[in-house]
């Protein structure tokens, strides 16, 4: 399970690694000591799994978390208060773990995590994936469609609702974006970033953008931005 550990306290960094050595499974790729740190070596890296730290300097660990882009990787915070564990769990954290770590609850942790990455994979077999083809019914107010997803050019996320884009018309859906993103075909629709969702067949025209990024402009008319992280996937899905 490939894990990164963000602590701003390096002794705090080097006790959690010699801790985790006791859990083959648990594969440490890097360590970062601040929010920004960690944004790139998750973008670089790709880790399953945060041990992380909520107060850092510049942004604590739960900004951290609303800055990331794409999926979200599974999160065990580390912290010597405990004033924040309700918080914690508001950010679908699987563990809170108080400093300093007693291994016994460590590896209480990490059986969470264990246990809830094989329910994922379970969960994610017996779903079915919505095509192109297939069609939605969409009420919003009282205006009512029952539209095919092959039209949807863009799903943008609205706080807990999406706004669909479709002909000229926009309605709300009570969803959350990453909810949709799991149950839409990965080989038509990508998520572009954390607000948006494109439908692959929509665009027409792709351009380098800032700090690595790309932005395709849809045949909608709408511009929108892949971060860096998920240009480095678009790439890889679009080249030959």
């Amino acid at each position: 399970m490939k894990t990164l550990i963000v602590d701003d306290e390096r002794l705090a960094r080097n006790e959690l690694r010699r801790l985790l050595e006791a859990f083959p499974r648990i594969e440490i790729v890097g360590e970062a000591a601040n929010s920004e740190e960690a944004l790139e070596k998750i973008d670089q890296l790709g880790p399953e799994l945060l041990f992380l730290d909520i107060q850092m300097p510049g942004k604590n660990g739960f900004e951290l978390l609303s800055s990331i882009e794409g999926n979200v990787p599974d999160v065990i915070f580390t912290t010597a208060y405990d004033e924040y564990a309700l918080k914690a769990f508001e950010f679908n954290a699987l563990d809170y773990l108080l400093k300093p770590i007693e291994p016994a609850r460590l590896a209480e942790a990490i059986g969470k995590v264990e246990d809830y990455q094989q329910h994922e994979i379970k969960r994610k077999e017996n779903v079915k994936l919505l095509t192109t083809e297939d069609q939605v019914f969409v009420k919003d107010g009282e205006k009512c469609w029952f539209v095919k997803l092959g039209k949807i050019r863009l799903f943008e996320s609205m706080g807990n609702y999406v706004r669909l884009h479709f002909d000229d018309q926009k309605p709300l859906i009570l969803k959350s974006l990453n909810a949709l993103d799991e149950k839409l075909d990965p080989h038509a629709f990508f998520r572009a970033n954390r607000k948006h969702i494109i439908n692959l067949q929509w665009i027409e025209k792709i351009e380098p953008w800032f700090s690595g990024g790309l932005q395709v402009t849809l045949k909608g008319g709408e511009k929108i931005e892949i971060s860096r992280r998920q240009a480095i996937r678009f790439k890889e899905m679009m080249s030959l």
